[in-house]
């Protein structure tokens, strides 16, 4: 693959290809969108925060740093599925661009490029991520890496997103969304979001979903329970986040991360466990919330799914699967939805 240096584009080339669109405006207030799920979310007898207060710019950077922690299994064997399929998927979809929702730093999504662009098709790629540095960041690298590519980045939620993605320039469009985050929206959360995707498809359009797939426990929680605690800082991030947004005084030192495997629900749950009584107050939010020493906080769960179960599901939305693709092992699925 030809490859570029920073030096090798100027600002005005870089201008003309890229564009980034911030779906909330700078001045408008977080907290008519989505300080509301704070509110409901601390108020609750079984506290919990909305999972999308993880990606801040710090959150995000942990993240990626997760994904190459040897017990988190996901990120190096989906990636493994697709090195070996992205070609198969380019020939499926023919000429089509490319939106991603969650691409962080846009590492998977090289390989796909990278199979249209042997192929000598035009490349359009429409990434979408809550935190405008990584995706700025990322963005920018991609062009250096790809000469023809041309990206319009959306900054914003993924409801956000889909509903305002931009006129289509090629004959078709992809939506991915690996990773397994589906398995992050409870299932009434995940028949709203399916119901968005096919809202944002037009009939014979695709949809590539990355799933992670029941396995033994202990498999499990070793990938949310990592030795260097990477993943216990990506959850106390989440406090100094709110805290951030909503002039909060929690402290971190003052709760810890737990992650445990729910066999009866087939989901990861992490919590934050207050290792105190105490009181913390979100001045911007007018909150004063109540902790009991061991109280905990649900900050996200994540589903892992049977195969055959997700297929009927998106069938029932009119996302047909043309093909499936498993690593050898049976963790990690990859399903490429065709909507009727």
């Amino acid at each position: 693959m030809l490859r570029f240096n920073s030096n090798q584009l100027t600002p005005k080339q870089i201008e003309k290809r890229l564009a980034i669109q911030h779906l909330l405006s700078l001045n408008e207030s977080l907290t008519t969108t989505i300080g509301s799920d704070v509110l409901k979310g601390l108020m609750q007898i079984l506290k919990t925060l909305p999972s999308r207060y993880f990606y801040d710019d710090r959150g995000s950077e942990l993240f990626e740093q997760i994904c190459d922690l040897p017990e988190y299994y996901v990120t190096r064997t989906e990636t493994a599925i697709l090195q070996k399929c992205a070609s198969e998927i380019v020939e499926i979809t023919g000429h089509c661009e490319l939106v991603e929702l969650g691409s962080g730093s846009s590492t998977k999504n090289r390989l796909l490029l990278n199979a249209y662009q042997n192929l000598d098709l035009p490349l359009r790629y429409l990434p979408i991520d809550v935190s405008a540095g990584i995706l700025k960041k990322s963005a920018k690298q991609l062009l250096f890496n790809y000469p023809t590519l041309e990206i319009n980045a959306l900054v914003g939620t993924y409801e956000l997103a889909l509903q305002q993605l931009p006129k289509k320039q090629l004959p078709s469009r992809m939506i991915a969304f690996i990773g397994s985050t589906l398995g992050n929206l409870n299932s009434q959360e995940c028949e709203i979001f399916l119901s968005q995707i096919t809202q944002a498809l037009h009939s014979g359009e695709y949809f590539l979903l990355g799933i992670d797939l029941q396995k033994p426990k202990p498999i499990l929680e070793a990938a949310y329970n990592d030795s260097q605690g990477i993943t216990a800082a990506f959850n106390l991030n989440i406090l100094e986040h709110i805290n951030w947004l909503y002039n909060g005084d929690f402290n971190t030192m003052q709760f810890e991360h737990q992650a445990f495997y729910n066999e009866t629900e087939n989901q990861i749950e992490m919590h934050l466990r207050s290792l105190q009584k105490q009181t913390v107050k979100l001045s911007d939010l007018n909150l004063s919330v109540n902790f009991a020493s061991d109280e905990t906080i649900m900050t996200e769960i994540s589903r892992k799914f049977d195969l055959a179960t997700i297929k009927q599901q998106l069938s029932a939305r009119g996302l047909v699967t043309q093909k499936v693709w498993t690593d050898e092992n049976n963790w990690v699925s990859l399903l490429l939805c065709q909507f009727d």
